[in-house]
């Protein structure tokens, strides 16, 4: 067992111990002496007073000494902005009631482009709203007695259409930090990645933000299943020389290589009117064992002939470059093929010259089954189900697991 999962037991035992037995919250049900750990528990360490948290109400601010911090989000006036799908915060609460303030960007009016959150108390979903209001405040805990409970809030729609604002925690009770998980996984990509569409049906909806949700995506249910740390630096429709074309000319602007090192790319401006390029990343904020890329799904519309497919050799061989500067001590997959195998020779090809000209020898590819339409159809514009998406993180994170017992 875990050290934090051991932590997190003995202080319910005491805290069980002063006040009786307590309630979950969202289940209803008296909490057993020795509970069942979930996964990131806290890792406050017990002490021989029982623990008993401060039920005064008080507001807390999103800092890093009151939370956990997920993905890349920026901390200005006060509020924690999250840009990249899955960003947001994680903490453990104990007390009696909890509200979280939301605020949103200038896409709020938007049916299309408004973000989308995700609460989850305990590991199941508490509730997930549409940021179509300026702010929202939600009330995740309410209860008469004493509760402990695991809560994460995350975005789960992508950078590319707006920004979210995590403000304040309201709370009659107290905030234990969570530990940092054994594996931190960076995963790099496009709309597969931030799980376009995944809530939508095939020829029936169009994309928006409502029918978007990274959490039934490949990338989170891998970090989901490795009980990792994870980041997820992905934008729908872009690739490494091309974004998405229906007309096979380049788009060489819908390329994710020049905002890699920037805090997002969207539409929208947030807080000081800031937009999320304007903000460069400061990579010692996360530093990933592993580093996952999966580009090219896009680029595959561009690259029709063999000079194309050299462009995007060259393409990624040079993306290479800059996430091995960044990430220095990182193992790197790259993967393809969810959505088609056109290039993933080609990724191969990129990544076998780039071992051989530098002697990286940190680098392996693995390809991903092309996703079964007929077993296990697809939704909005054709893209992956979350059964597709489930297959891609059980081989992944097998993969994963087997170069981790072989000390890769």
């Amino acid at each position: 067992m875990k050290r934090g999962y051991i932590c997190a037991a003995l202080i319910l035992v005491l805290m069980l111990l002063c006040c009786g037995c307590t309630t979950h919250e969202t289940t209803g049900r008296p909490v057993p002496l020795t509970p069942i750990p979930t996964k990131g528990q806290t890792t406050v360490e017990p002490t021989k007073e029982p623990y008993v948290p401060d039920l005064s109400q008080t507001d807390y601010l999103m800092t890093k000494e009151n939370v956990k911090v997920i993905g890349r989000t920026y901390y200005e006036n006060g509020i924690r902005w999250c840009g990249y799908s899955g960003s947001g915060v994680e903490f453990t609460f104990a007390g009696r009631e909890c509200t979280v303030h939301l605020v949103a960007d200038d896409q709020y009016a938007s049916a299309t482009h408004a973000a989308r959150v995700a609460i989850y108390v305990d590991g199941e979903r508490f509730t997930d709203v549409l940021m179509d209001e300026p702010r929202k405040d939600i009330k995740i805990i309410d209860s008469e007695k004493l509760t402990f409970s695991t809560v994460r809030i995350i975005k789960i729609s992508e950078v590319s259409d707006s920004v979210v604002g995590i403000e304040s925690l309201t709370m009659t009770g107290s905030l234990l930090p969570i530990s940092d998980r054994a594996t931190r996984i960076e995963f790099i990509g496009d709309s597969i990645t931030c799980g376009y569409g995944v809530d939508g049906e095939f020829e029936t909806d169009i994309y928006s933000t409502a029918n978007e949700d990274c959490t039934k995506a490949f990338a989170y249910k891998t970090a989901d299943l490795l009980d990792a740390d994870y980041s997820l630096v992905s934008i729908s429709g872009y690739g490494i020389v091309s974004g998405y074309t229906a007309t096979g000319e380049k788009l060489g602007d819908k390329i994710l290589p020049p905002y890699y090192t920037k805090f997002g790319m969207s539409i929208s401006t947030f807080g000081e009117g800031r937009h999320a390029d304007q903000i460069d990343w400061d990579f010692d904020e996360f530093l990933p064992d592993i580093v996952v890329i999966n580009l090219g799904t896009n680029d595959s519309s561009y690259c029709k002939d063999e000079a194309k497919k050299r462009e995007y050799i060259d393409g990624y061989k040079e993306f290479l470059a800059t996430v091995r500067a960044k990430n220095p001590g990182a193992k790197i997959i790259c993967t393809l093929g969810i959505m088609g195998t056109e290039l993933c020779e080609s990724m191969e090809k990129a990544a076998e010259e780039f071992k051989a000209e530098t002697g990286d020898t940190n680098i392996v590819t693995m390809r991903f089954e092309e996703q079964n339409i007929e077993k296990d159809g697809v939704v909005v514009d054709w893209h992956p189900s979350e059964a597709t998406h489930e297959k891609a993180a059980k081989k992944l994170a097998k993969f994963i697991t087997e170069l981790q017992q072989e000390e890769w």
